[in-house]
């Protein structure tokens, strides 16, 4: 591994990166939210083609050159250098807060594959709201990579704005910008807003954008690291799932299993639930349409937990409610930071943090509706517990309304 200091250069073929790698950047930032972004910008270095700035809302490049995966504080971008065309000259990392500064950054890095490495934090910056953190560049017909630590007096606009790239409007569609002889065909304006339902009984309703439905609709849950009181800090090596939730390795969390799972009703009445306990994976290509990925049972997937739900065929679904439970273990919600994402295509991505605690080990986390054909998405995060007969999942089902059939039951 090679420590890249600030300033410093290096081809990637002396790196040993001779194909597809992954660019790691580990942004330590407590509280502070962190927005993390790769432009690939031309020769003059401008965002000329608006489909090159890879970030929460646009997770990949035209032919998947450049794809992201946002893991609280550690975002994975997936690089292949041979898809881009001759017009992207340059790949620009950059890392951008609107609540305070870079001076208030830990210890954190970018790192190329297991070739290298560069390190900084806080110390390197004053009041500056982003950071041009590194780039991939080509010289002499090569690739190269620069350490830069540059910081950046505005947010996210402000290097939107910096690389000449443009900002849809937020109140309404943007126009269809004309496009200039000799150009790349004009995309979409960027949107860079998030939506964040911050109060219980919130919502945000999100108009179709052609008559194809919502597409790929994908649900995730996700922990990010927070030591709780009376707990040491987790290490950096604690990245498992279940690490971050009880911030301690995986390894020896000792069975605890923690599920994201789902009740739904479809519009023509029938109801039921996807998840992982009783085997109920579902389906995307055929009703229900929704279908959980997988069970992460051992913590290693830091990317948490995946619910994909079909929305071209959304006007067959009526309602889901998104829930999480604590499988195995003691419920222990005060010492994560908990956070639902919803990413729809050609929408702002939506937010719910579970925020409020509870010794319950189930929470019923967001409701997604189909009002009129919109999809409606409520904050929930209210907390259920068993009771005698009474199971949590039956007693989060009483209060939706949902009237299944619970037994208690395991997991193969």
């Amino acid at each position: 591994m090679t420590n890249f200091t600030r300033g410093q250069k290096g081809k990637l073929a002396d790196l040993g990166l001779n194909g597809p790698f992954a660019v790691t950047l580990d942004i330590v930032s407590g509280s502070m939210e962190v927005d993390v972004s790769c432009f690939g910008v031309d020769a003059a270095g401008k965002l000329s083609d608006d489909r090159y700035m890879v970030f929460y809302n646009q997770k990949s490049a035209p032919d998947n050159a450049v794809t992201v995966e946002l893991n609280g504080p550690r975002s994975t971008f997936q690089v292949d250098l041979s898809r881009l065309p001759a017009s992207i000259d340059k790949l620009v990392f950059t890392a951008a807060t609107e609540q305070g500064s870079m001076r208030a950054l830990g210890n954190s890095s970018m790192a190329l594959g297991q070739a290298a490495t560069f390190a900084f934090t806080g110390n390197d910056f004053q009041d500056e709201k982003a950071v041009i953190i590194g780039e991939l560049y080509r010289r002499d017909g090569s690739w190269r990579f620069g350490a830069v630590g540059q910081g950046f007096a505005g947010g996210l606009a402000a290097l939107l704005k910096h690389f000449g790239g443009s900002e849809a409007a937020q109140s309404s569609p943007a126009p269809a910008p004309v496009p200039a002889p000799a150009a790349p065909p004009a995309a979409n304006k960027i949107s860079l807003s998030k939506i964040r339902l911050e109060k219980r009984g919130d919502k945000i309703s999100l108009d179709k954008r052609d008559s194809g439905g919502y597409g790929r609709i994908r649900v995730n849950l996700n922990w990010n690291q927070n030591a709780s009181q009376g707990q040491a800090p987790a290490s950096k090596l604690d990245t498992g799932f279940l690490g971050k939730l009880f911030n301690k390795p995986a390894a020896r969390s000792g069975g605890i299993d923690l599920d994201i799972g789902c009740l739904f009703e479809m519009s023509n009445g029938s109801k039921s639930a996807v998840q992982a306990l009783g085997n109920s994976w579902g389906a995307y290509d055929r009703p229900p349409y929704i279908h959980l990925e997988g069970d992460d049972r051992t913590g290693s997937v830091s990317s948490g937990e995946n619910i994909f739900i079909n929305g071209t065929h959304f006007d067959q679904i009526k309602r889901v409610l998104v829930y999480a439970f604590i499988y195995e273990g003691v419920p222990n919600w005060a010492a994560t930071d908990g956070v639902v994402t919803i990413e729809i295509p050609g929408q702002p991505t939506v937010e719910v943090r579970l925020d409020t605690d509870s010794p319950h080990a189930m929470c019923a986390i967001a409701m997604l509706e189909n009002h009129g054909g919109n999809l409606q998405v409520t904050k929930l995060v209210e907390y259920f517990g068993g009771q005698g007969k009474i199971t949590a999942h039956q007693a989060m089902d009483e209060r939706y309304n949902f009237g299944l059939n619970w037994k208690a039951g395991r997991k193969d």
